[in-house]
């Protein structure tokens, strides 16, 4: 099923709402006199790109908001030691859970009885008909459990890598020049602004420097730590014996420090991963963002395709600087992210890149 999710014919169809959700937060980020506090903000983005596209449900801002808090009390707490006594961690994200299932059931239903204006088929509607190819028709439950996983799977991680990218990008700023002159090169950025049908898949994957700064994003900041598997059968590693049965967990942030294939480790070098020096070719397991073997993430080509459409509109649409005198250092826990959110000062472009003040709320209101 979740091969079908993520096949390149899913990702086609979700490139032009993902690229919707994405204006219209830059927007929105533009139109704030303020800073804004990135890591917080892309939580926002990747939980309404998960409802929105991946899910497909037509809930109201207010709502939307409303759910996304509940939802960041959930994962708070999800890993929270199990002890059920009132006012613990436990027990705040059992009743969030319980709040966000009966949110999730409204959207449901609601999508189930209005398929009207329908044009792409999301994560949901293939769980659905999978369903029904194989002869069970999925009860509330499990459809409430399988949403609840995929925005999982989308929300904490991605925020993570899109953090990380913003504040790259604001680290290196001839990185940011080079992502340009790329999109002039392959016809997407004209004067200023992105050419009308021109971010199509096969347009991104061709964009290789893109793909290169994507790759050293998720080098050098991997959201998460590693992985755990099960030992299938007893071997030996640097003369201990490791049992069969035992549980094993491997580590991708010190595979990716230790390895001997990446030069300068501690550097961001989106060049690494170029045609000339391709670091991420020998060998198998060095590089290994989501995970390796037959259990590698399934949501990875997502992921990947939602940084390098944030990337082209970053690139192509906003002016952006830190808002604070230095940058913040890195906590790794629960997820890479900076310690104070990463505060930056977002400014809208017009096409010919000069800075613009952005209209009032009825510019935000592209709905998916």
């Amino acid at each position: 099923v979740f091969s079908k999710i993520f096949s390149h014919e899913a990702l086609e169809s979700y490139l032009p709402k993902i690229q919707l959700v994405i204006k219209d937060t830059l927007r929105a980020w533009s139109s704030n006199p303020e800073s804004i506090n990135v890591y917080h903000e892309t939580q926002k983005l990747t939980f309404r790109m998960a409802i929105r596209v991946l899910l497909g449900f037509r809930i109201p801002d207010e709502e939307l908001n409303r759910l996304f808090e509940v939802y960041q009390q959930f994962v708070e707490n999800v890993f929270s030691l199990p002890v059920d006594l009132p006012f613990s961690g436990y027990r705040r994200g059992i009743r969030a859970r319980e709040t966000l299932q009966k949110g999730l059931e409204k959207a449901i239903q609601e999508k189930l009885q209005n398929t009207q204006g329908k044009d792409y088929a999301d994560a949901l509607d293939i769980l659905i008909e999978s369903g029904k190819e194989h002869g069970k028709e999925l009860t509330m439950q499990e459809l409430k459990d399988g949403t609840l996983e995929l925005i999982f799977a989308a929300y904490a991680t991605t925020a993570s890598a899109s953090t990380s990218l913003i504040m790259q990008l604001l680290k290196h700023p001839q990185v940011l020049e080079k992502l340009r002159e790329e999109l002039r090169s392959k016809g997407i950025l004209h004067n200023g602004c992105i050419c009308e049908g021109s971010l199509r898949l096969d347009n991104i994957n061709s964009l290789h420097y893109l793909d290169c700064v994507i790759k050293e994003v998720l080098r050098l900041f991997t959201p998460i730590s590693g992985g755990y598997r099960t030992v299938l059968q007893t071997f030996e590693l640097d003369g201990f014996q490791i049992p069969k049965g035992w549980s094993v967990m491997y580590s991708i942030r010190d595979t990716h420090d230790t390895s001997p294939v990446f030069k300068d480790v501690d550097i961001f070098d989106p060049d690494r991963f170029g045609q000339g020096r391709s670091e991420d070719k020998e060998g198998r397991f060095h590089y290994l963002p989501f995970g390796g073997g037959v259990r590698t993430c399934l949501g990875k080509h997502l992921a990947k395709l939602f940084l390098k459409a944030l990337a082209i509109e970053l690139a192509s649409t906003s002016r952006f600087e830190l808002a604070t005198r230095t940058f913040p250092k890195i906590t790794l826990v629960p997820v890479v992210h900076p310690v104070d959110g990463l505060k930056v000062k977002f400014f809208g472009l017009d096409s010919n890149q000069n800075e613009i003040l952005t209209g009032t709320d009825a510019m935000l209101g592209a709905t998916v």
